[in-house]
């Protein structure tokens, strides 16, 4: 599938409620905006609560109000992943016409003691690629790989290929307990946002290939990637909710977004010259460049 070409840009943030917006999800949320605004195009927002484990109600109040004190506002209404099971369901219904979905009836125990570890985490062995054993029950779906190589250009980083039967292997797309997994939400839900552009965290770099291969599974357009740099801890921790990252200071927003544009690398106005966010944010527009290579792109992507 060749990326798309649409007349209109369309960008998306699309954070995780299990704690409030920290500096690092300022980061990336403030380069697909500008990266967005910069082609005259739209920005949504999405909130990733497939995981209703991890999700937390208020941060799911919070994460807009957030935005909002800092300018960045968005397109349309907000996207719940919650709010769109069935949506899932219909298109793990189609990989499994197609044979391109297979019940999995391994413990995560067993594919621990089985499996190789490749770039983007644990590899299944593909225990159950051609049928469950005999008294096996299935407890989750997998995605059968069938395209040896992807390859896409990411607008930092390049051409990236990866080899699925190394690389990647079969992954999740429902879980044992039921819920969409990471990848299948986030490609069926940037499809139908109509999304142009991902703009994310460069530890997300590996979430493109299989992604990618469930666009191409699916008949989906494959958007542009751009991967910038992630925000990391005094102890050289990426910044994130399970590190107990602070929350982001809405309480100073102009000088939180200049923090940001910095650490994005991008031009930044004389102290004196700008008053307000909004004029902030229109000049960030303007001048908006692609921030350098983050030194460490290699991140794993979770249980998905």
């Amino acid at each position: 599938m060749q990326p798309m070409n649409c007349c209109v840009a369309i960008g998306r943030f699309a954070p995780s409620p299990t704690g409030p917006l920290h500096f690092g999800s300022l980061v990336a949320a403030l380069a697909s905006y500008l990266d967005a605004r910069a082609q005259g195009g739209q920005w949504h927002l999405r909130i990733d609560d497939v995981d209703q484990t991890r999700s937390r109600a208020a941060a799911i109040e919070q994460i807009p109000r957030c935005l909002e004190a800092l300018g960045l506002h968005w397109d349309g209404p907000i996207q719940y992943q919650s709010k769109r099971t069935a949506r899932y369901a219909q298109a793990l219904d189609a990989l499994i016409r197609q044979h391109q979905a297979y019940p999995c009836g391994c413990s995560r125990r067993e594919i621990l003691a089985h499996a190789e570890r490749g770039p983007a985490g644990m590899i299944y062995p593909g225990t159950c690629r051609n049928g469950l054993s005999a008294g096996r029950s299935a407890r989750s779906w997998r995605f059968k790989n069938t395209a040896p190589i992807i390859a896409f250009v990411d607008r930092a980083f390049g051409e990236q290929t990866t080899r699925t039967d190394t690389e990647m292997g079969d992954f999740i797309i429902r879980r044992g307990d039921g819920l969409y997994a990471y990848h299948l939400a986030m490609v069926i839900d940037d499809a139908d946002l109509g999304v142009t552009d991902v703009v994310r965290g460069a530890d997300l770099l590996p979430a493109t290939a299989p992604q990618i291969a469930l666009q191409q599974a699916l008949g989906l357009p494959t958007p542009r990637y751009l991967h910038v740099p992630v925000a990391y801890d005094e102890l050289g921790r990426k910044l994130s909710k399970t590190n107990a990252a602070p929350a982001i200071d809405t309480d100073q927003p102009f000088a939180t977004l200049r923090q940001a544009l910095a650490f994005l690398d991008q031009p930044l106005p004389g102290l004196n010259e700008l008053s307000s966010v909004s004029e902030l944010l229109q000049w960030a527009i303007a001048h908006w460049m692609l921030p350098p290579l983050s030194p460490n792109p290699a991140g794993n992507w979770g249980s998905a």
